[in-house]
């Protein structure tokens, strides 16, 4: 079985590489994803203020009476979190993947926001 801190410490690793190259500003806020193996959310944060503008998550009652650990829950949370996002006025964002990859409920979340206005 794998050391479970070392893992922890490789993601932190690549989170921290995604970070680099990633900021949000009040123009262009970074929308990031965290996935857990139940859960996915995502949160439109502009970076230099440093607050949340915008948030959704299947950890919300609305989400929770389908199952949340899928795609089809994180596509959910990306409609849901651009329509949140544009009603604060917020059109473009810079995506933040975290340390995952940007595949499978990532691309699923990301594609649902980019279909439901968000530009990125």
């Amino acid at each position: 079985m794998a050391n479970p801190s070392r893992q922890h410490e490789l993601k932190k690793r690549r989170h921290a590489r995604v970070r680099r190259k990633v900021s949000g500003t009040p123009e262009r806020p970074r929308l990031s994803v965290f996935r857990s193996n139940k859960h996915i959310v995502a949160q439109v944060i502009d970076d230099v203020a440093g607050e949340t503008l915008a948030a959704a998550s299947t950890v919300e009652a609305a989400l929770r009476a389908q199952p949340t650990g899928n795609v089809a829950a994180a596509a959910e949370v990306g409609r849901l979190v651009a329509v949140r996002a544009k009603e604060k006025g917020v059109a473009r964002v810079v995506f933040d993947r975290g340390a995952s990859r940007y595949h499978g409920r990532v691309a699923a979340l990301a594609n649902a926001a980019r279909e439901a206005g968000l530009e990125f």
